[in-house]
């Protein structure tokens, strides 16, 4: 189906067209209104005169002395009171006497209440007539008509130049609507060049100078602030690329290098393992296999964790940290868990939340001692609810805690330890984006205490 015209116009000719169409409005119904209210003074006026004619008329015995009276009674200026007629009726409605310049003038009503004076027009061939009944003495009327056409003459005069008036309005509204478009959508095509320039060049960092308030302001200040995450984004994934390919480089390298040990001892049998290095090769693979599974996993969830896609919900966080510590305490059955909680309801995404509060527990349950405690608290005020971990290890060196939530960062003494290095990272990142906060301490005992502050859910 065809779209309409109207949709096919660009922005700046729309806003012309309705600039012109609302100055041209303006200008039609200032001139139509003007001309009616001149039209109507210069009625009564012209109504006001024939009144005074008809009144001196009444008092007249004839026609031809009335029509004497008004003549030598009035100053007629060029073509006045040419058109000047007077005609007496009866109380019965009959015409009793006619004098001027009409042969006859529509006789009143038999019978009507004339009391009142009464206007009205008169149509003769091309001529135009205002006419005046009123009252006579003796119950009669007297009607007085006089033409009309320099009334109508000098309407006509002002219809013409209104509407000449009126045109050269609409001309100069469209002119003026043109330029109020050019000068009111600058900024947006200075956006729109901005945005041409960031396709075309790929180059986030070309910002835009917020020069407009209102409405295009907000949207140049948007642009920029959308240029700027864009830019953060794509710096955050080139970083998160290298450093996984970096990290992917070791246990790939260690993965490639025993399999090749297998298949060269399995290509020369003179040099064939002996069942104790096999077995403990095929271990080493496997180890590296998992390792390497939980690393892509964890890249993926660290990436994908950065668009959240899961719905936010109200939820009580206790029983989020509740499954999670039941999760935990399976894996690690040589830890002990203790866990005192309260109830707090938090706006959220349970799986992720719980994601969080798993990797917290794993990374206390991994440094804890055989038959260590971690420990697990709740604490909600102010707002906020704090979920606060403690374990028994070895705690956090100084020289690590501004580091410990960083990407891929592992503490000298954690090296030889089983693990990625992302699962921290996910933990801040996924509070972050819940409006809350992670840190890290030494607790009391002289392990590791971490906190996850969440705001409360508005009651």
């Amino acid at each position: 189906m065809k779209r309409p015209r109207w949709k096919t116009l660009s922005l700046r000719a729309r806003l012309g067209v309705l600039v012109a169409a609302a100055v041209a409005l303006t200008v039609v119904t200032v001139s139509a209104i003007s001309w009616g209210i001149t039209r109507a003074d210069l009625y009564d006026q012209f109504d006001a005169r024939l009144q005074s004619y008809a009144q001196l008329a009444a008092k007249a015995s004839s026609p031809e002395e009335a029509l004497s009276t008004l003549r030598f009674t009035t100053k007629p200026g060029p073509d006045r009171n040419t058109g000047l007629t007077v005609q007496f009726s009866s109380a019965a409605g009959r015409v009793t006497g006619i004098a001027g310049a009409l042969p006859e003038l529509p006789p009143p009503p038999p019978q009507a209440p004339f009391s009142v004076s009464r206007a009205a027009n008169v149509h003769r061939d091309e001529s135009h007539f205002r006419m005046w009944t009123a009252p006579r003495s003796d119950g009669g009327t007297v009607q007085v008509a006089q033409g009309s056409e320099d009334v109508e003459d000098a309407l006509g005069r002002l219809g013409f130049w209104l509407l000449v008036v009126s045109a050269v309005g609409v001309l100069g509204a469209t002119v003026v609507g043109r330029a109020i478009a050019r000068s009111a959508l600058q900024p947006v095509d200075d956006l729109t060049s901005a945005a041409e320039n960031v396709a075309r060049t790929q180059e986030l960092s070309a910002a835009i100078d917020v020069t407009a308030s209102g409405e295009i302001g907000r949207l140049a200040t948007s642009f920029n602030a959308m240029l700027g995450a864009l830019s953060r984004s794509r710096d955050e994934q080139r970083r998160l690329v290298e450093d996984a390919g970096h990290e992917l480089r070791t246990p790939l390298t260690s993965l490639r290098n025993n399999i090749e040990l297998l298949i060269h001892a399995d290509a020369n049998p003179e040099r064939q393992l002996s069942a104790e290095d096999r077995s403990r090769l095929l271990t080493d693979l496997d180890t590296q296999a998992v390792e390497l599974t939980a690393l892509i996993g964890e890249l993926v969830d660290l990436s994908t964790g950065e668009r959240p896609t899961e719905a936010e919900e109200r939820l009580g966080l206790a029983d989020i940290v509740t499954a999670a510590v039941e999760r935990t305490r399976s894996r690690w059955p040589n830890v002990a868990f203790e866990a005192e909680l309260v109830e707090a309801d938090v706006l959220a995404r349970p799986v992720a939340v719980e994601r969080a509060v798993l990797n917290v527990l794993d990374n206390a349950a991994k440094w804890s001692p055989p038959g260590g405690k971690v420990h697990v608290t709740m604490a909600a005020g102010d707002g906020r609810v704090r979920v606060r971990v403690d374990d028994e290890g070895p705690g956090v060196p100084e020289a690590d805690l501004p580091h410990v939530f960083e990407r891929f960062y592992r503490a000298d003494a954690a090296r030889a330890l089983p693990g990625s290095g992302l699962g921290l990272a996910i933990v801040e990142q996924v509070v972050t984006q819940h409006g809350g906060q992670a840190t890290a301490a030494r607790a009391g005992s002289g392990g590791a205490r971490f906190d996850l502050v969440f705001p409360l859910a508005a009651s």
